[in-house]
């Protein structure tokens, strides 16, 4: 009987645990993206984050959600890359509108200085489609990231719906994923360096950074093992 009671206290203790660890898989990706989302909120000043690193984080769940298709793996993993991917849109929003709004108000200051009667004029536009590397990923337009996301989520997921069929694509396809992943602290990295600076930065981003790189490897493994 007490066996029996055990089990019957067992079974929703086990359930219970595998959606708390689901859900701590799921949205543990963003955690240290939110105090840091706060401070620039709140200075109004995004100089200390690199933009870059959205740029690394949406092509590797990109990557990673198309590695689904070949290689079905399990669903928390799947929906983290689709929170991960809402999250750099809002991160990308955000400090997109700071930094337009910043050189708005310093050409206002540079103007009232000078005491020209003109008005300030907005920034000169930058788009995606001006096809300029000096300022690639640098666009004053939220709008403008999200249509270079679609086309490249449109590409890749022609490319990969042409060669789903290939063992050795798919592979490749989890390998980049992996890999881009990998490489999410140099962005940040460049840019403190360039800068000679870390102001702006959240002090406890950086470990959290290490553990999210570690944890895509080891998700990535396990994925593998569970494919396999």
């Amino acid at each position: 009987m007490d066996a029996e009671g055990l089990g019957w206290l067992l079974v929703p203790l086990q359930q219970l645990v595998s959606w708390g660890a689901a859900g701590a898989m799921v949205f543990g990706g963003v955690v240290p993206y939110i105090p840091q989302y706060r401070d620039i909120r709140r200075t109004q000043n995004a100089e200390g984050f690199s933009t870059y690193v959205c740029l690394v984080l949406l092509v590797a769940n990109i990557l990673r959600i198309l590695f689904w298709f070949g290689r079905r793996f399990e669903a928390p993993l799947l929906w983290q890359s689709v929170v991960m991917i809402l999250t750099m849109l809002l991160m990308l929003k955000l400090c997109t509108e700071v930094r337009v709004a910043n050189e708005l108000n310093l050409k206002r200051r540079v103007f009232a200085a000078a005491d020209n009667k003109d008005e300030a004029r907005a920034p000169p536009r930058r788009s995606y489609l001006d096809f300029d590397p000096q300022h690639f990923w640098h666009w004053n337009s939220f709008g403008d990231y999200v249509q270079c996301v679609l086309a490249f989520t449109c590409v890749a997921g022609c490319v990969t719906y042409l060669s789903i069929d290939s063992a050795l694509f798919v592979e490749s396809l989890g390998f980049l994923a992996v890999l881009t992943e990998a490489m999410l602290g140099m962005p940040q990295l460049c840019r403190n360096h360039r800068h000679q600076s870390t102001e702006g930065m959240r002090a406890r981003l950086s470990p959290w950074v290490q553990l999210q790189i570690w944890t895509g490897r080891m998700e990535q493994l396990w994925v593998l093992e569970q494919t396999d």
